[in-house]
């Protein structure tokens, strides 16, 4: 592994440990060089994921992007932390079980939205309104009446 500070690739592992749901491995480094101290995380990967861009370009799958765009959508948002690591790592254990070495942007999107809706009502609208490209005051209409079961709100709500 190489450090952080110095890029020398002498570096020791101190302590492992693994994380609270025993899905990933906490390792402390230290830099035989400087002596910098810095924490990896190590985790299983099934398969190695290719995402498939709308424009038809394919870039490898990035969980740190997710994490990322996830964060985004949940700024200000009650929710922990903890929650939104369990939930990318269901969302990436499901990515890579589903048998396609390939998947669309549209699939991950239409995943990542499943979690978010059971999650976080707000973050839910929040990604949707950038995933689904909303022009209009009549998109966010069209999703809040998917959450409430409706396809149309009650008028008393929209006037609120």
């Amino acid at each position: 592994m190489r450090c952080p500070s110095c890029n020398s690739l002498d570096t020791q592992v101190k302590d492992s440990r693994p994380t609270e749901d025993s899905a990933v491995i906490r390792r402390r480094r230290v830099c035989m060089a400087c002596n910098f101290r810095f924490t990896t995380f190590e985790r299983v990967q099934l398969r190695e994921l290719t995402v498939i861009k709308r424009n038809g370009r394919r870039v490898p799958f990035d969980r740190d992007k997710l994490v990322r765009s996830l964060q985004i959508s949940l700024r200000k948002r009650p929710v922990e932390a903890e929650r939104v690591e369990k939930m990318v790592s269901a969302i990436v254990r499901e990515l890579e079980s589903g048998g396609e070495a390939e998947i669309s942007s549209e699939t991950i999107g239409e995943i990542v939205m499943e979690h978010l809706r059971q999650l976080d009502d707000v973050a839910y609208v929040r990604f949707a309104s950038v995933y689904r490209n909303f022009r209009e005051a009549r998109d966010f209409k069209t999703v809040l009446g998917e959450l409430s079961g409706d396809d149309e709100l009650p008028a008393a709500i929209i006037r609120k």
